[in-house]
Order: structure tokens, then C-alpha cells, then sequence
């Protein structure tokens, strides 16, 4: 009888002992989610956040002072040094104010690479997700594999809920103070709420971005670190605050939608073409 499972097994095993320049380029033998260690060596983010990987990345200790990583079982917590030492920093400050634990969720496989799930960046070692939702205190192994979550945005308005605090905004602008981060992605109505808030200096502000989701927590990003010639930085930022660029968004979030009578578009999808090193790393 015909076995399918072992009959792809058999073709992943064979194309692994290809030498690179035989492996037909449309062809990956493995997937970015399948290597558990990282690339030894210097550490490199290469290539784009949303079309990258890693050499060299570091494991994020699972408990450290004013934090703890989530969903651990998803082996997701790896990163740029930088990238580490960016969160180490923030979480230490943090609890120095008040004494919660941030809550870590993803950052980069051990390669870095495309995810087969949750994520279009995350690639390159330079982003992770911190939840809104703060602990008292250490979470036992299950509550971190399945911690409750903490949304903050009234659903279908452009205001933040009850939920909200004041130690969410402290959060925000601390890691945008960082002149390592690049963005840092909130929902459009934590934006709101941010720009309607009164700051002595609200410059920081510029590095925040609405985007869609988000409302459980930041995503942040760090620039590409220097001398890592191969890592590519998103275009700078226009000038200001951004908190007059807001009513698109508003508009999009608050506006009844349109009912869709004529049958959807086909869109193809974005074949990217992955950066030669990150071939390399990924078939061999």
C-alpha cells in the first residue's frame, strides 16, 4: 500500500544530501520551524524583517528580572543580542516602578525565517511581542504556556477600554525612548489614546505605529544593528508625532462596512525571494 508520509520523508532526505547548487531553487527542504539550535558564530540579522533569519541568535532566559516568557513550548524566544539585551534593560526598568513582570510572547525561531503560522516579521531577530497584560508575580508552567490574555480597545470604536492604565502608556514610551527601536506597533486606538494624553516631550511618539490588531499587546522593533551589512532597515519614519495621521484610521475602524455583492478579486500571492545566506542556512 501506497504511503504518502513516507514516500515525502524519503524525497526530504534525499534532497538533503543535494549539495546546495543541485537543490532546484523552487524546492526547500526543510522549513524554518523544524532547526532547534541556532547558527553558531557571530551573531547577523540578515535580509528583511518579513524576509529574513539569523545567525548566531540567543535564547532569551525564560525568567528574568521583570519578565517571563510566554508559550514557551513554541521555541519562539530567540533573537538579535541586541534584540535580548533590549528586553533584559526595559523589563529591569520596569519592575524597578512597579514591581510587575512584563510578559514576553514571540521574538525569532533559533534561524529566525518565515513562520508557517502568526507571523509575516518576526524574521530576522529584531522584533518581539510584549503583552499588555502584566503579572504579579512568577506564573506557574501552565498559566505561562496558556496565560490569559488582555485586550484594551473597545472593539469597534476608537477608544481604549477599562482595561486600560497608565502603566500600559509608561510601558509604551519607555521602549520608545530606546534609540535602538525602529517602531512599535499599537492598535490604532492606543495610538489615540496616547496622543490625547499630555507629555512634556512627546517626540518618542513618532516611533509609535497603528496597526491593525495589536490591542494585546506591542510589537517592537529594533533597528538593524551596527557593522550587520546584510540587514535590511525599513524606510525612516516622516517627521512629527503622527498623531495627525489618525483619522484613516479612525475611519476605517468606526465607518459601517460596505456589503460585498461582486464576487472577490483573485490576488496572487508575493513570492519573496529569500536572501542567498538565509538559502544556505535553510538546506543545509
Amino acid at each position: 500500500m501506497f504511503d504518502i508520509s513516507s514516500y515525502r520523508a524519503l524525497v526530504c532526505t534525499m534532497l538533503l544530501m543535494l549539495p546546495t547548487g543541485l537543490l532546484p531553487s523552487h524546492v526547500t527542504a526543510r522549513t524554518w520551524d523544524t532547526f532547534d539550535t541556532p547558527v553558531s558564530g557571530e551573531a547577523a540579522s540578515i535580509g528583511s524583517y518579513a524576509n529574513g533569519c539569523i545567525t548566531g541568535a540567543k535564547a532569551l532566559p525564560l525568567v528574568g528580572e521583570g519578565y517571563q516568557v510566554i508559550r514557551t513550548q513554541r521555541g519562539r524566544y530567540y533573537g538579535h543580542p541586541d534584540l535580548v539585551n533590549f528586553i533584559e534593560q526595559l523589563s529591569k526598568t520596569l519592575h524597578q516602578s512597579n514591581d510587575g513582570y512584563l510578559l514576553i510572547g514571540d521574538m525569532s525561531m533559533p534561524r529566525g525565517g518565515r513562520f508557517q503560522s502568526g507571523h509575516r516579521s518576526h524574521q530576522s531577530g529584531l522584533d518581539v511581542d510584549i503583552w499588555f497584560r502584566q503579572a504579579g508575580g512568577l506564573l506557574s508552567d501552565d498559566e505561562r504556556e496558556q496565560p490569559s490574555k488582555l485586550d484594551v480597545v473597545q472593539a469597534g470604536t476608537f477608544n481604549v477600554n477599562q482595561y486600560w492604565h497608565q502603566s500600559h502608556a509608561d510601558m509604551i514610551r519607555q521602549a520608545a525612548l530606546n534609540p535602538k527601536v525602529a517602531r512599535i506597533f499599537v492598535n490604532p486606538a492606543i495610538k489615540h489614546q496616547l496622543c490625547s494624553m499630555q507629555w512634556q516631550d512627546d517626540s518618542w511618539l513618532q516611533r509609535v505605529r497603528p496597526w491593525w490588531g495589536h490591542s494585546l499587546h506591542m510589537h517592537v522593533r529594533l533597528r538593524c544593528p551596527a557593522g550587520d551589512a546584510l540587514c535590511q532597515n525599513q524606510a525612516e519614519i516622516s517627521a512629527g508625532n503622527g498623531c495627525d495621521d489618525l483619522a484613516w484610521w479612525q475611519q476605517q475602524i468606526t465607518a459601517p462596512k460596505p456589503v460585498e455583492n461582486s464576487p472577490k478579486k483573485i490576488v496572487k500571492p508575493v513570492v519573496k525571494v529569500l536572501h542567498p545566506q538565509c538559502k544556505k542556512i535553510l538546506t543545509h
